[in-house]
């Protein structure tokens, strides 16, 4: 077989996957794995700042050195047992490291419970999409944290890993998934201000290129929605450097230029400040435009993939 075909063949099944089947269970998934590893090494952290430091990037090299090499291994197997092996096994490894459904479903039961008028089921929803504690936030930043998340978890959800898988293949993606799963259980603020701050430094690194390419899918895919792209263009201009992040503002602030709302955290930042106060049916447009962006993005992965393999000979 091909071997663009094989690879385009392993995307596209796993795409299908993650449509139509629910997540693996946790004791055969990568991530779980991933989580439970994480967790058992940062119960050795050093409390001083710089060992602390130096602990935390140590973490970073058996992690992501671990499941990478390991996706690599795995992948080498399958070649040698033929096409069908590499294809299904690699779709179903490539699966594990990103999601378009979870995400959509996530959101959806938010907004569902948002609409409903059931404040605090639609608190508890939202702590599945973000890190913030949401008691205290009323309709409207219960909406703005929900579209917030969708916007953002474009790049992190699907379009990093497909970015990755399109240049180095599944260990890419694998190895991708483990740096976000780092920077998500460490980070460096608060208590893990010095064992995660390599974690989260290098989630940055990654995500240079994938958060801007998430954000001109986004306007695309909304675009293809008959939403303003134009205004989403420009509020995302003005105002993506307004979170901490060096890239989650990009694809926020789009999102937030094209549902015409304003995104605020408050005490953070305020994205599309001069537009409307959001609504549980913005959520379901996040979700829409989500839905368009993947499918760019699906596309975008596979040019990408044709490109690499051409060059190469």
């Amino acid at each position: 077989m091909n071997v663009l075909v094989q690879n385009a063949l392993v995307l596209i099944l796993a795409v299908a996957l993650d449509a139509f089947l629910p997540e693996p269970p946790g004791r055969f998934h990568p991530v779980v794995w991933m989580g439970r590893l994480i967790t058992a090494l940062e119960r050795r952290v050093p409390r001083a700042p710089a060992p602390a430091l130096v602990y935390g990037g140590m973490i970073v090299m058996v992690v992501v050195g671990l499941f990478g090499v390991g996706a690599w291994w795995v992948m080498t197997a399958l070649a040698a047992w033929g096409d069908l092996a590499y294809v299904v096994g690699g779709a179903l490894l490539m699966r594990t490291t990103f999601t378009t459904r979870g995400l959509a479903e996530a959101a959806d039961r938010t907004r569902r419970a948002l609409a409903e008028d059931r404040l605090d089921e639609a608190r508890d929803c939202l702590k599945i999409l973000v890190s913030r504690d949401p008691a205290g936030l009323d309709h409207s930043l219960i909406a703005a944290a929900a579209i917030e998340s969708v916007a953002e978890n474009t790049t992190d959800s699907f379009v990093g890993p497909w970015l990755a898988f399109a240049v180095l293949g599944v260990p890419a993606a694998v190895a991708y998934r483990a740096i976000n799963t780092l920077d998500s259980m460490l980070g460096y603020r608060g208590a893990y201000e010095y064992l995660g701050k390599t974690s989260a430094r290098l989630d940055d690194l990654v995500n240079l290129i994938p958060a801007r390419l998430s954000a001109v899918l986004i306007l695309a895919g909304g675009a293809l929605a008959g939403l303003p792209a134009r205004l989403g263009r420009r509020t995302m201009m003005r105002d993506r450097r307004l979170p901490a992040s060096p890239n989650a503002g990009w694809t926020m602030s789009a999102m937030a230029g094209l549902l015409g709302v304003r995104l605020e955290k408050p005490g953070h930042y305020c994205l599309g400040s001069d537009l409307e106060t959001p609504g549980a049916r913005d959520i379901g447009g996040a979700v829409q435009v989500a839905g368009h962006t993947a499918a760019l993005a699906l596309v975008a992965a596979l040019t990408l993939l044709a490109l690499r393999l051409a060059i190469a000979g």
